[in-house]
C-alpha cells in the first residue's frame, strides 16, 4: 500500500534501502489509490516505470450514495439513529483517527450493538480477533481507520458509513468500494460537516452526479454539545435540509 506507506513517513526508509540494493534492478510498487503528489514519489524512486492498472478506480455502480449534514458533536448520536432504524447486514464505519475509532466503537457497544474496532493501538492478535469476528458474524459492526481497514475483504458488508469524511476522491471510492461486492448493492452513508464542502464536490465529480443530502426525521440537530465536551466545543448552527442545499467550506 504505497500510497499509505509514504504518508506515514515512511519514505525516508525507503530511499535508505535503494541505497544499499544494485543499481540495476527489479521494483515493483503496489498501491489501492495513487493521488498525484504519490505518483511523483514513485517516478523519483522508480526506473522507466511502466504501470499496470487493474479496475480503475471508479466507483461501482451497485453501491447508492447519501450526505448526511450533521454538527460534529452529534455524529454518534446520529450513527445510533441509523443504525438503529435501517436494515443493516455487516456495516463498516470509517474514522479519521484511531482514537476516534476507538471511542465510537465503545458507544456502539455500550448502546446494545455487537461492535468492534479496528485501529492502530492494537496488537496483532486484537486486530484479527476483530478482524475474524466481523468476518463470521460476531459483530455486526466494525469502527475502523482507513489504514487499519486496508485489507479487510467480507463480501457481505450492506453498508459503508464515512463517519468522517475521507482526506480525497480516491480514498471515498477505496472505502465505498467495501460494499455493493460480488453482484450484491450496497449503501454508503457520510457524515458531512460545513468544512467538508470541497470534498463533496471533489466526491461529486468522480461520481458523475449531485448526491442526495438526507436527514433522520426527528432527530434533534440543534442539540448544543455536552458541557465541558473537548472534542466538540462549538456551539451548533441552523443546518440547511431542505432541498439540494450543501453546507460549504
Amino acid at each position: 500500500e504505497a500510497d499509505r506507506m509514504f504518508n506515514m513517513g515512511f519514505l525516508p526508509d525507503i530511499r535508505k534501502i535503494l541505497r544499499h540494493v544494485p543499481a540495476k534492478r527489479q521494483t515493483l510498487l503496489f498501491s489501492a489509490t495513487m493521488p498525484d503528489d504519490i505518483r511523483q514519489l514513485a517516478q523519483d524512486v522508480l526506473h522507466s516505470p511502466v504501470t499496470v492498472e487493474v479496475n480503475p478506480s471508479a466507483p461501482a455502480c451497485t453501491v447508492d450514495h447519501a450526505l448526511y449534514p450533521v454538527e460534529p458533536h452529534l455524529k454518534t448520536e446520529l450513527l445510533l439513529e441509523l443504525l438503529r432504524h435501517t436494515d443493516t447486514k455487516s456495516v463498516l464505519i470509517f474514522t479519521r483517527t484511531k482514537h476516534r475509532a476507538r471511542r465510537v466503537g465503545q458507544q456502539l457497544e455500550r448502546a446494545g450493538l455487537r461492535a468492534a474496532s479496528l485501529q492502530g493501538n492494537l496488537s496483532q492478535k486484537q486486530r484479527q480477533a476483530a478482524l475474524d469476528g466481523f468476518r463470521d458474524g460476531r459483530y455486526q459492526v466494525l469502527v475502523a481507520t482507513d489504514i487499519a481497514a486496508r485489507g479487510i475483504d467480507v463480501s457481505l458488508i450492506s453498508h459503508v458509513i464515512n463517519y468522517d469524511m475521507p482526506d480525497t476522491a480516491d480514498a471515498y471510492t477505496h472505502r465505498i468500494g467495501r460494499t455493493g461486492r460480488a453482484e450484491k448493492t450496497g449503501d454508503a452513508f457520510t457524515f458531512t460537516t460545513r468544512e467538508d464542502g470541497a470534498m463533496v464536490r471533489s466526491i461529486e465529480r468522480v461520481l458523475g452526479k449531485k448526491v442526495e443530502c438526507r436527514s433522520v426525521p426527528g432527530f434533534n440537530y440543534r442539540k448544543p454539545a455536552a458541557a465541558g465536551d473537548r472534542e466538540f466545543a462549538r456551539r451548533p448552527q441552523e443546518m440547511a435540509h431542505r432541498g439540494r442545499k450543501r453546507w460549504m467550506a
